[in-house]
């Protein structure tokens, strides 16, 4: 076994999130000498358990193994489903194990990725559920920073207490991009209550919900509003084409019966 190699692979799952507790279990498969192995994980949030399969692969060209990839699958209370998704692993573009539980929750994460001709970018992902690979994964949806969604903007238009002192303010915004539901203070007519609040890059705002970690209607965007008016509005177009159309079919019945 390589000690250098064991050492960079300890460091290396650090870094994607699963902690030091693996790596009796990762010395033990490395000292096996086997062509590849997985390693298991498991981590309870308040709102579910996320299970991880770390997969490992020795090298054809030399005796050191490589951190490819891990499966992550999201069990929560009551659920007969349990959403998975395989993440990759890579020098640049690795989502950590908790960015895994937050876009399997079905939360947005922003991230700096790079792109195939090697150039950064950012932007905001979020698995689309309704959408496959043909390996199964879900596809994930990029909102990109030509999208116009401003994160600080859209906090800033609520009454949130921690938004007051600079410090909390970055803390806030750096959890919301790490894609957490994060619990907040409004302040309304000087009365405080407790709220959560999580990135909506597709509206362009945020969803904020009550201590009971309920959608808090009354204080949907204006965005989601005008988008959901313009869907009805385009439906009533459609509608009046129709009746129009059958209007016009009808009048020129009429008028052929009227000439016989």
């Amino acid at each position: 076994m390589n000690q250098k190699n064991l050492e960079f692979l300890v460091d290396q799952i650090k870094y994607t999130g699963f902690g030091d507790t693996l790596t009796p279990a990762l010395k033990e498969q490395m000292e096996k000498g086997e062509k590849e192995f997985t390693i298991a994980h498991e981590a309870s949030f308040g709102s579910g358990t996320l299970s991880s399969e770390l997969s490992f692969k020795k090298s054809d060209q030399s005796e050191l193994y490589f951190f490819n990839s891990y499966k992550a699958a999201l069990q929560k209370e009551g659920a007969s489903h349990a959403p998975e998704q395989i993440f990759y692993v890579s020098k640049d573009n690795t989502f950590t194990m908790k960015e895994a539980f937050n876009l399997l929750e079905g939360r947005a994460v922003n991230k700096d990725l790079r792109n195939k001709e090697g150039e950064m970018y950012n932007c905001w992902t979020k698995l689309n559920f309704t959408d496959a690979e043909s390996n199964g994964n879900f596809k994930m949806n990029q909102y990109h920073q030509n999208y116009g969604y401003d994160l600080e903007a859209a906090v800033s238009k609520h009454s949130i207490k921690e938004l007051e002192t600079p410090k909390f303010k970055e803390d806030l915004l750096n959890s919301l991009k790490k894609g957490n539901l994060q619990s907040v203070t409004f302040v309304v007519s000087g009365v405080e209550s407790k709220m959560y609040i999580e990135a909506n890059p597709h509206f362009k705002t945020v969803n904020v919900y009550d201590a009971n970690m309920q959608r808090i209607n009354h204080r949907e965007s204006k965005a989601e509003k005008q988008q959901q008016g313009e869907d009805k509005s385009v439906s009533r177009e459609q509608k009046n084409n129709v009746e129009g159309v059958k209007g016009q079919e009808e009048r020129k019945r009429n008028k052929q019966s009227h000439s016989i």
